[in-house]
């Protein structure tokens, strides 16, 4: 079967590679479409730390149940439409024994410490699959970069009395706004880019800054009447940043962390101590997330042509990431058609 493999920084290519047998408890999917995520573009770029190479990248996705062996339930069928929980959890690490199996210790992605999905077929575990009934190929494929945002949401503690900054209006920054905004609470949407403020207020935003044309910390003294946000949110991964979420939230205010800084970050430390922060990081997603976001997609108002910047087949797919590569400032999403 024919796969996008990631061959080393900077080169991919479609490469034929043997299709794989689904052991017992496993289903083996026909992949239909795979999201390509940020952490593909910096494994392309050779910037993806818990890479090796070569890597056969996706874990966005859209599939159909091929194959079915023993020990799988009978609610799942054959030609049933599904995403995929793309984590593993080891049962054993502090993580996993807290119920936290989305962080776990030894997780290992689909597409970063283990090949992915963008390829005809996929053998998973059975309780991998998330059924979404009446979303189409691309709905299901937003599922996942959405649950990222969710659950920082959910580990925040959102609740409609407060007022919610999130810094960086990509995939992850926009499910942290739609999550934040379906709780009631009064988002800012904070970026560099006009037209992704803009879609962040299309889908709940009350506010937009851009905070390369406008002093940040004046604009929120103005919004919170001199408070600061009850919650912020970094979805970039860049200094600047998590210095920005820490200085700007309000007094006992709490911080959620989703990007990976590819730096050393400083802080001012006696901020921690002075606005008694609650500082947390958030990785991955769980399967309640799921369920939340695809409840959120089936309603059927999700502006997907506004988000998904380009759709490609999987043979064009290499020339996809080189351009996204060359031009990242353009892009929110691209999806691979497989077949």
């Amino acid at each position: 079967m024919k796969a996008l493999q990631i061959i080393e920084p900077g080169k991919a290519g479609i490469v034929n590679i043997e299709q794989p047998i689904p052991a017992q408890g496993q289903v083996l999917l026909r992949v239909c479409k795979v999201g390509l995520c940020g952490s593909d573009l910096t494994t392309f770029l050779g910037k993806n730390t818990m890479v090796a190479y070569p890597r056969i990248p996706g874990h966005e996705i859209s599939a159909v149940v091929e194959e079915i062996t023993e020990n799988v339930p009978e609610h799942i069928i054959v030609g049933q439409s599904v995403t995929v929980i793309p984590y593993t959890n080891c049962g054993n690490c502090s993580s996993c024994r807290r119920g936290r199996l989305n962080a776990c210790r030894n997780n290992q992605t689909l597409g970063i410490q283990r090949d992915g999905a963008l390829c005809e077929f996929i053998a998973v575990p059975w309780d991998k699959l998330v059924s979404a009934e009446g979303l189409d190929e691309t709905r299901l494929t937003l599922v996942e970069p959405l649950t990222v945002g969710f659950h920082a949401v959910d580990r925040a503690a959102v609740s409609n009395v407060d007022t919610v900054m999130v810094l960086g209006c990509g995939m992850i920054g926009l499910g942290a706004i739609i999550g934040s905004s379906l709780r009631g609470a009064k988002v800012i949407a904070v970026d560099i880019d006009d037209d992704k403020i803009k879609l962040a207020q299309s889908l709940g935003a009350s506010l937009g800054i851009n905070s390369n044309r406008c002093d940040l910390h004046a604009e929120l003294m103005k919004i919170t009447r001199g408070e600061g946000p009850d919650v912020a949110i970094e979805a970039v991964g860049n200094p600047a940043t998590y210095q920005a979420v820490v200085n700007e939230v309000a007094f006992s205010g709490r911080v959620v962390c989703i990007g990976y800084a590819k730096e050393d970050v400083s802080f001012a430390t006696k901020l921690f101590v002075q606005k008694e922060l609650d500082l947390k990081g958030s990785r991955n997603a769980t399967p309640a997330d799921f369920q939340a976001v695809s409840n959120y997609l089936a309603r059927g108002d999700f502006p997907v042509s506004s988000v998904v910047t380009e759709e490609t087949l999987l043979k064009n797919a290499p020339e996809a990431l080189q351009k996204w590569a060359e031009n990242p400032n353009l892009v929110t999403k691209i999806q691979v058609k497989i077949r």
